[in-house]
């Protein structure tokens, strides 16, 4: 059986809604013949940095060596410094954007309709193939 390919992700998202982060986690800590390697910036392990220079230094670091980032599609998104420049060091690095969008949303915001390779629904099995074919 050949290899899996290590899929280099990072997952964008609202530290006050971690329990989404932990979700996309499972499905892809638990999905079948699927490796991949964790280039997020979790609450629980946080860069240690002291000036917002510093951290968005950090962060381009992390996108750099990503295949692809998956953005969690909430609306809340509007509001995160953090993830618009997550984004938009995607953009920058022309590295696919995996939107995924929040169970039960209706919405989603136009800087993620507009910059998102794809969109996918709240599904495991949606989201790992969708990584298949697009972070390359």
């Amino acid at each position: 059986m050949p290899e899996l390919k290590n899929y280099r992700l990072l997952i964008s998202d609202s530290w006050k809604y971690s329990t989404q982060y932990d979700t996309i986690l499972e499905w892809l800590n638990t999905a079948s013949n699927f490796k991949w390697s964790n280039h997020s910036v979790s609450a629980d392990n946080p860069f240690n940095t002291k000036t917002k220079t510093a951290l968005k230094e950090q962060l381009t670091q992390q996108i750099r060596g990503c295949n692809a980032i998956i953005v969690v599609s909430g609306m809340y998104t509007l509001y995160s410094e953090w993830i618009d420049y997550e984004i938009n060091e995607a953009i920058r690095m022309n590295k696919p954007i995996i939107a995924i969008k929040p169970w039960g949303n209706e919405r989603v915001p136009l800087k993620i309709q507009n910059n998102a390779t794809v969109l996918v629904g709240w599904n495991s099995a949606s989201l790992i193939s969708t990584i298949r074919n697009y972070a390359l």
